[in-house]
């Protein structure tokens, strides 16, 4: 039981860890964390979309960040490093934190969801799928959905594909909580199989390979079958017509 309680009191100092500096950088556009221990220390790696303001002027703001964790949260000698999003309409977090900014000032919900699919979508993602819950257009709790593409709810292909953000809006009539989820531009699913053409196959058929990269399965069934017809019909010998005819004379 004593591990347990351990790895226990882990995840939620980490968790603690999280809730923290996202308030902290929300100006700078939280995008993720990740805490590993070292054998020289902790090392806390804190994904941003300005990490100019996360570093601040001479280094006083990361300075300041580094010492809270270290004397407030208890981790050995900690290590702050800051990295920049290199797409930031991917990031499930940081849109998650735009979609509630957004009906914090007074965007609808619709609006809003339809707009955050939108971008994620043109920035090149497989899915993506919105829940917005609260106190949306009365005094009754209602959910509301966007989904568009590819999108895995369980199972280990969700675990590995797809990225989470939450935030909360803070209105009028009540919290509203907001959720995304991304599937990653370069996540395969486990139905997506590469098909490796033989060398054979590709000098007799040059355009199978492009046919099968764009992944028209009956275009290509029906561009090999007439191919194959067309061989064949060109590889069969003719029929010995004349010698026929003259063995046909000799026997009259």
């Amino acid at each position: 039981m004593a591990n347990e309680r351990k790895f226990i009191a882990e995840n939620v100092r980490r968790v603690l860890l999280k809730e923290y500096l996202m308030k902290e950088v929300s100006r700078a556009g939280f995008g993720g964390l990740d805490v590993q221990r070292t054998p020289m220390g902790t090392r806390v790696t804190l994904v941003t979309e300005r990490p100019g303001i996360v570093i601040g002027r001479r280094g006083a703001a990361i300075k300041n960040l580094t010492r809270a964790i270290e004397e407030d949260f208890k981790f050995d000698n900690p290590q702050v490093e800051v990295q920049e999003v290199e797409s930031p309409n991917l990031n499930a977090q940081i849109m998650a934190e735009k979609l509630a900014f957004a009906l914090e000032r007074g965007w609808h919900f619709r609006r809003a969801g339809h707009s955050t699919l939108r971008r994620v979508m043109e920035s090149g993602a497989r899915g993506c799928h919105i829940i917005i819950a609260g106190k949306l257009t009365g005094q009754r709790h209602r959910t509301e959905k966007f989904k568009d593409g590819y999108i895995k709810f369980c199972g280990e292909t969700k675990l590995t594909n797809m990225d989470r953000g939450y935030a909360v809006a803070k209105l009028k009539p009540g919290v509203i909580g907001v959720t995304v989820e991304i599937m990653h531009p370069d996540a395969k699913l486990p139905d997506e199989v590469d098909v490796a053409i033989p060398a054979e196959a590709a000098e007799k058929f040059p355009d199978l390979a492009e046919l099968i990269n764009k992944k028209e399965a009956p275009i290509v069934a029906v561009e090999v079958r007439e191919k194959a017809e067309e061989s064949a019909e060109a590889e069969e010998p003719e029929e010995p017509v004349e010698a026929s005819s003259g063995a046909e004379e000799g026997e009259q």
